[in-house]
């Protein structure tokens, strides 16, 4: 049972009162970093690292507390001020630390740091990286914003900062039209996605006359089924903008035009994480419509093939990877789709893939480091000699990522392939699919980067990065090993009361046909990548007449899709007011004008300010009415 169904959260008390610094002090860090200006690019990203640091540190000591409380006693209620306290509404800004909030908190804040460290390395020669930090702590804040807040009014301002700060960072190196085309299309494809949540929360404050996270859970079963079924669908549309889920995902490729410790930052612990936190956190709703929690499980399932079928077309190392983050959060919301049986593993795997997948994006960028900043993987090959440190690490992540016996993907992801048998054999086989699919695309990149001849461009001299890379790279690539273990027969009971998760622990080394089939399917997808890679590898891509690969390296066309569906009519529709608007609108104010103007070009001539003229008028005037009474008398 759900315990915030039945229990209001406690009153904060000791440290719990204080819990909103961990908002404050990234948004101090930014707020210090851009108004102090060049007066702080010495010490700037120092600050601005210590600051997810030291929120890290809060947010695990309020951890050990929850765990020492008795579970109904473990969601905190931290009371902030009024937002708008008007006739039926009274919204309160607070924050709301429970057992969800607070995981999230400690990935946000923990990979966030690891990525702060890194990027003292990585953009140590940027001209402008004082300011980069500063979007850093930015985005950090508004997530955190996010995840902490008490009600989905709150949480909307935490969503759209981190719309905000994704704009900023994507189009960081702004000089270029590429990336400023990106940051522009990451922030315009997520609008569609907020319209989804705002049309949610009105219609939360219409049913419920309340948007907090409380109310909505206690009195979602009072709701119509059409009413559910509506809100399910719009949040829906949300968690598609912001986690990149078909159809909206077109922007997620395209952000790699940002610094890697950006991507790292996006797809490991922040922005794509939250529309699964947002349908996670409203499950009271879609435990009331059967239609809508279906339509998060297909579009999970359809995103998850098409981010897997993207991975295995790329030659870009980040794409691959971004492809990956498609089709890992496909499994997430596949997951929050199956219900109880689901909820608790779409977490886990998200958390197992804040690990895995911040360290292979972390280790992308130290490739790149060492290849003078070249992303094309055909000009890569012999790393491993190289750049050690790096290869070991990047290995670490891919096996948690193809979920190799014992290591965090294993644990969640294939737990989320057996709750789909449960649900429906076609979710569960697609899924199965999807877990092929990756050890083959994830095989093809270990491939070309680390292994085989060497293919690098002229002038080019691989090189390890420096340890205050190399360091992040370690923890998160131990972290993608053993997380699964220390988390496998805890995660499930410690998110049950805020997801309604159901959830039976089975041991570690619990393995079941299905279990078995999926070994022998990632096998089978490892030997092919390894077949098909094992020798050299062409410097340039080869012209491809096969459907599959041109479509994956076209994105499967979601850009053209977008073009001819919307862009098009709508550019068709917006000149077609244009003409109304000029022709019709415009055209009888400017008629009427020169109708009035006419008018008053005849009264000038008469109305000539001459005594004479007046007079002759009056004569004439005079003669016609006396013609007119003497006709009439005739008449």
């Amino acid at each position: 049972m759900n315990l915030l169904e039945t229990v209001n959260p406690v009153a904060a008390t000791g440290l719990f009162s204080y819990a909103w610094l961990m908002i404050a002090i990234p948004a101090l860090g930014a707020t210090v970093l851009l108004l102090a200006g060049r007066a702080s690019d010495a010490w700037g990203h120092i600050v601005a690292t210590l600051a997810p640091i030291i929120s890290f540190v809060i947010g695990l000591v309020l951890f050990v507390q929850m765990l020492g409380r008795p579970v109904d006693q473990r969601a905190v209620s931290v009371p902030m001020w009024d937002l708008i306290p008007s006739g039926a509404w009274d919204i309160r800004v607070g924050l709301l630390v429970d057992q969800l909030s607070i995981v999230f908190v400690l990935l946000v804040t923990g990979v966030g740091s690891l990525i702060h460290i890194y990027s003292i390395g990585y953009m140590a020669h940027d001209p402008r990286r004082r300011r980069f930090f500063a979007y850093l702590n930015l985005f950090i804040t508004a997530m955190l914003t996010l995840v902490l807040a008490n009600n989905y009014l709150v949480l909307f301002i935490g969503w759209e900062g981190v719309g905000l700060a994704s704009y900023l960072l994507i189009g960081f190196w702004q000089d270029r039209n590429s990336a400023a085309v990106a940051a522009k299309k990451a922030f315009v494809v997520n609008r569609v996605g907020d319209l989804g949540l705002t049309m949610a929360i009105f219609t939360m404050l219409a049913q419920f006359g309340s948007s907090s996270f409380i109310d909505v859970n206690n009195n979602a079963a009072h709701l119509s089924h059409g009413w559910a079924t509506l809100l399910g669908f719009l949040l829906l549309l949300a968690a598609c903008g912001k986690s990149a889920q078909v159809p909206l995902q077109s922007w997620l490729l395209d952000a790699m035009e940002g610094p890697t410790p950006v991507s790292a930052l996006i797809h490991a612990a922040t922005m794509v994480t939250a529309g699964v936190y947002l349908v996670v956190r409203s499950h009271a709703i879609y435990e009331q419509t059967a239609a809508a929690t279906l339509g998060v499980a297909i579009v999970g399932t359809v995103t998850l093939l098409f981010g897997a079928w993207i991975g295995t077309a790329k030659d870009d190392i980040k794409k691959v990877l971004a492809g990956s983050t498609m089709s890992q959060i496909g499994y997430m919301m596949l997951a929050a789709g199956l219900g109880p049986i689901g909820a608790a593993f779409a977490i886990f795997h998200l958390l197992s893939h804040g690990f895995f997948k911040a360290n292979m994006f972390l280790g992308a960028g130290s490739v790149m480091h060492g290849m003078n900043d070249d992303v094309n993987m055909r000009h890569y090959g012999a790393l491993r000699k190289m750049m050690p440190a790096t290869f070991l690490t990047f290995a670490m992540g891919y096996l948690a990522i193809i979920g190799f016996p014992f290591t965090a993907g294993y644990y969640s992801k294939d737990q989320i392939i057996e709750a789909a048998f449960t649900k429906s054999f076609t979710l569960g086989l697609l899924a199965m699919l999807g877990a092929a699919v990756t050890a083959f695309y994830m095989t093809r990149l270990m491939m070309m980067t680390f292994v085989g001849q060497k293919r690098w461009l002229d002038g080019v001299q691989p090189h390890e990065s420096p340890a205050v890379m190399t360091i992040p790279l370690w923890i998160l690539g131990v972290a993608s090993l053993v997380a699964g273990l220390v988390m496998n027969n805890w995660i499930g009971g410690w998110l049950a009361p805020p997801t309604g998760a159901q959830v039976d622990n089975v041991g570690l080394f619990h393995v079941t046909a299905t279990g078995l089939i999926t070994m022998a399917l990632v096998a089978v997808g490892i030997f092919l990548g390894w077949w098909f890679f094992r020798a050299d590898v062409p410097s340039t891509a080869p012209v491809s007449r096969n459907p599959f690969t041109v479509a994956g390296r076209h994105d499967l066309y979601g850009d053209a899709f977008n073009e001819a569906v919307f862009m098009r009519p709508g550019q068709a529709l917006v000149a077609g007011v244009d003409v109304l608007d000029v022709k019709v609108v415009d055209g009888s104010v400017m008629n009427s004008a020169g109708i009035v103007g006419g008018t008053s070009a005849l009264l000038r001539r008469v109305q000539n300010g001459y005594v004479r003229s007046y007079a002759l008028t009056m004569v004439f005037g005079t003669i016609l009415v006396g013609v007119v009474l003497i006709l009439g008398q005739i008449g």
